[in-house]
């Protein structure tokens, strides 16, 4: 039923155990720059090309800039050419969302943050392989935790991928 349903599309809400949560709008626009809450809170796009993250090529994972949730690793990463930070899959899927989005006269699919519910961009299916997939992701949405960071950062379960 309902149950079943949710726990298969969402995934369980005890895996995270609350480590992962959205602060308050008030704390949300004191912690955000105007660029990010505007992206991250409005759906908001940031310009191709003028952003900090679109030819970042360091090793290391990229998180919710609201949550702190792990969305995205460098391992995935490709250029697009589009001016946008891409990635052929998530670091770990539970913590996106798709949704559908016909605001600009076409269908496109939406990304969030499972537990931010932020806006990070699109998916579209003009990615390169293995996936086919290219998830177009603003970095105004994202923080950046570089490899030698990440157990200082609280995010050494993600070590292995660049070993």
């Amino acid at each position: 039923g309902r149950d079943r349903f949710i726990e298969e599309h969402w995934g369980d809400e005890d895996s995270t155990n609350g480590k992962y949560t959205k602060p308050p709008d008030a704390a949300l626009r004191q912690k955000l720059t105007p660029l990010q809450y505007e992206v991250t809170q409005e759906d908001g796009t940031e310009p191709p090309f003028r952003n900090k993250y679109w030819d970042t090529d360091k090793e290391g994972i990229y998180v919710d800039i609201v949550s702190g949730e792990p969305l995205f690793s460098s391992t995935h990463k490709f250029k697009s050419g589009t001016g946008w930070p891409s990635f052929t899959q998530p670091l770990v899927p539970e913590n996106i969302v798709k949704k559908k989005d016909t605001k600009l006269l076409m269908t496109r699919t939406e990304v969030r943050s499972k537990h931010g519910d932020s806006h990070l961009g699109h998916v579209f299916n003009d990615g390169p392989p293995p996936t086919g997939l290219r998830y177009c992701i603003n970095s105004a949405a994202l923080r950046f935790i570089p490899k030698e960071d990440l157990k200082k950062e609280g995010y050494s379960d993600f070590l292995k991928l660049f070993e």
